[in-house]
């Protein structure tokens, strides 16, 4: 498989989260798999849950790659752009959300399971990469609070599952008009989609 970070697993306690992630979680390829704008990565316990009903298998947290499992939160409908608040307090974690994580063959040979890539990206469950506005402190546990939804309507799920050419437009005008910082990588997906 060669170096790969993939393998996360439950910490206890607090954990201190800045611009690259989450303190003691490594990143080995910031250019495919990492940097300011995937420094986290959410999955939802609905989508696993899901997840292991359709493979007949656990789908503990970490599996995925994720760094967070969230419960209750609607990951897969967060709109690119919307904002989280993780924790309470002076210390609370505010995140945005970036772009759907797109699978890969690292993904797809953790997993063994025939298809994975095409499979998890159809799915319309992929969960969200994180962009880390204001640092914070986090543990196991703690409260996730939508604090601004852009309204644009597209959620990381659908534009995953789908790529639509409307949807890619608005996106794209959001951005131009200042309402909406893409991640490059993104962008990079949404330009030639927007054409089609």
């Amino acid at each position: 498989m060669g170096v790969t970070a993939i393998d996360k697993r439950p910490v206890v306690g607090p954990v201190r989260v800045k611009a690259l992630g989450a303190y003691g979680d490594v990143q080995t390829d910031r250019e495919h798999h990492g940097g300011r704008d995937k420094a986290l990565y959410a999955y939802a316990q609905e989508a696993a849950d899901r997840w292991a009903a359709e493979l007949a298998r656990e789908v503990p947290p970490g599996l995925f790659g994720e760094n967070l499992r969230t419960s209750g939160v609607d990951v897969d409908g967060a709109e690119i752009g919307e904002r989280w608040r993780i924790g309470t307090g002076e210390d609370a974690l505010e995140v945005e959300v970036t772009m759907p994580r797109t699978p890969c063959a690292t993904f797809a040979r953790r997993l063994g399971e025939e298809r994975w890539v095409k499979r998890f990206t159809r799915s319309g469950v992929p969960g969200a990469y994180l962009r880390v506005v204001r640092p914070g402190t986090i543990s196991a546990g703690d409260a996730v609070e939508v604090l601004l939804r852009p309204g644009h309507g597209v959620g990381v799920g659908r534009w995953l599952a789908d790529a639509d050419p409307a949807d890619a437009r608005t996106l794209l005008a959001c951005a131009a008009d200042g309402g909406l910082d893409l991640a490059p990588d993104l962008r990079e997906a949404l330009l030639p989609a927007s054409r089609r």
